[in-house]
């Protein structure tokens, strides 16, 4: 690796300091928050603020907020992101981990559609594929992106319609449907046992995006014979890391 040149390094750290906070900040407080000379400071704020990373605030003179040129960066970055392409790599590296079958999933309608997917490599496993469609509510994927959406959507999608069952667990009952969803909004992850496969449990948590919204579940699936309560448990927090990670790198800042 190549020697980090001091003054990017210092530029690169005070337009970090405009992820907290009210976003704006002045001389005096990047001086105070980072312990660097004064003279030093305001020659990378001036210089930042000359090539639009920086601007003044017109109403609070002294005071700075992120420029234009900060938001043309991140438009860019997030016109090239690809939700199926970096769920793959993450659901890899979640798999990598724990070595059972990981999914990321999207809601359309009242179905699930898994668009990534990485196989466990035990000889028994859950047998699936990338594309392939299920009713929400029978998986925990499902389960997980119905119980993110706000309660008038949630109603338009699933009042009045039938629960299908694909095994004798699903859940058919469209009351105790809105039951766990409300359960599972309070523990931040969703479960499935049995409901879409009669020998595969798994646990599920939400993908976030740069505003915060719910856009997609990854999920862990485990086979019967080697599910228990120490190892669901274990998996809910590999699944909910993995779902922050996969956030992370759609620029959710609380993901972490």
């Amino acid at each position: 690796m190549g020697r980090l040149v001091p003054a990017v390094t210092r530029a690169f750290d005070i337009l970090e300091l405009f992820l907290d906070g009210d976003g704006t900040l002045s001389a005096p407080e990047v001086t105070r928050k980072l312990r660097l000379p004064r003279t030093t400071v305001h020659e990378l704020l001036t210089t930042l603020a000359a090539r639009s990373y920086l601007a003044p605030v017109p109403e609070q003179p002294g005071r700075y907020r992120l420029g234009v040129r900060t938001y043309q960066l991140g438009s860019r970055y997030a016109e090239q992101l690809d939700l199926a392409a970096e769920g793959q790599r993450v659901a890899r590296e979640v798999a990598e981990t724990c070595d059972e079958t990981v999914h990321v999933a999207i809601l359309e309608d009242t179905d699930v559609i898994y668009i990534a997917k990485v196989d466990s490599t035990h000889a028994v496993r859950m047998v699936s594929a990338a594309g392939r469609r299920l009713p929400a509510h029978c998986t925990a994927v499902g389960k997980m992106l119905l119980a993110s959406l706000p309660p008038a959507e949630l109603d338009a999608r699933v009042a009045g319609r039938a629960l299908t069952a694909m095994t004798p667990a699903s859940l058919t009952d469209a009351t105790a449907l809105r039951a766990e969803l409300t359960a599972i909004r309070e523990r931040g992850t969703a479960f499935e046992h049995r409901e879409s496969n009669p020998d595969v449990s798994c646990v599920a948590a939400p993908v976030r995006d740069s505003a915060g919204r719910v856009v997609a579940a990854l999920s862990v699936s485990v086979p019967m014979i080697r599910w228990s309560e120490d190892r669901e448990a274990e998996l809910a927090e590999l699944a909910a890391k993995g779902a922050g990670d996969l956030s992370a790198r759609l620029g959710h800042r609380g993901a972490r």
